[in-house]
């Protein structure tokens, strides 16, 4: 098994060498280390960028010295990836920064809508239920066009906006089948993400029934543990691999030689 979406201190994660030693006692064959990137000059993702520290367009070199020292440790696959802050806007902006980066592969992911994050529980809550159900329309827009856009080899998350409480129940089969009519036409493949699988969330992305909708367009699945601390990986690869042995489902492998970014 390989985890490609891991986060280290290149953006909000722990230590480069402490989080590829937790994925080698884990047993993977490879990790991606997919830190965070936002080259949006709006506002809001700016100022994420400043206040959380993302600033892997500036750095990405410095980060590519340090991975091919730790290559040297171990004995697994250690990817440069990136993980992509994405809005149609910036398309852009994105395209050429990855082409200038040349990463092993990028993941796209979606974490503005309505003008605010995603992860604003105490904004949407305040927000009435045409809102609400309005800013998740917006966002499985943009997961539409991200996956459109061929960017991105992978696409994190699928269904972000479970995670925020006033936002559960919102998504509906017709977004679901957007996505996957979407994905099923491109290179793009979706990961199966078990960023909150152990704590009160308890589940993975994408949520079951917009999963079962995946499986019914053949969507192929990759695997990212989205893991931030050394002490995550472990236990959410488990729960993955149990996951994936209970449904029958064999995760694909990130094409990196095709990605065009070797």
């Amino acid at each position: 098994m390989r985890d490609y979406h891991v986060h280290t201190n290149y953006s909000d994660g722990s230590f480069l060498y402490n989080m590829v030693a937790a994925a080698a006692d884990a047993g993977l064959d490879g990790v991606g280390i997919a830190d965070h990137c936002v080259v949006s000059e709006r506002d809001g993702p700016r100022g994420q960028r400043r206040r959380l520290g993302f600033p892997l367009d500036e750095v990405y070199e410095r980060r590519r010295a340090a991975i091919a020292d730790v290559r040297e440790w171990f004995g697994i696959d250690i990817y440069d990836a990136v993980e992509m802050d994405y809005d149609p806007r910036d398309e852009t902006e994105i395209r050429a920064f990855l082409d200038e980066a040349g990463f092993d592969y990028a993941v796209g992911s979606v974490h503005w809508i309505d003008g605010v994050n995603v992860h604003a529980e105490r904004y949407f809550a305040d927000c009435s239920e045409r809102e609400r159900r309005a800013a998740v329309d917006e966002y499985f827009e943009k997961l539409v066009a991200l996956v459109e856009s061929e960017l991105f080899e992978v696409a994190a998350h699928l269904d972000l906006v479970e995670r925020n409480p006033p936002l559960q129940g919102c998504a509906t089969e017709d977004h679901y089948r957007a996505v996957a009519g979407a994905l099923a036409d491109s290179r793009t493949v979706p990961e199966l993400n078990a960023g909150r699988v152990l704590d009160d969330y308890g589940r993975f992305h994408p949520h079951p029934d917009f999963l079962s909708v995946l499986r019914e367009y053949d969507v192929p699945l990759t695997v990212g543990s989205d893991s931030h601390e050394p002490g995550e990986i472990g236990p959410r690869v488990d729960r993955i691999g149990s996951f994936l042995a209970e449904r029958g489902i064999e995760p694909v492998d990130v094409d990196v030689e095709a990605a065009g970014r070797v």
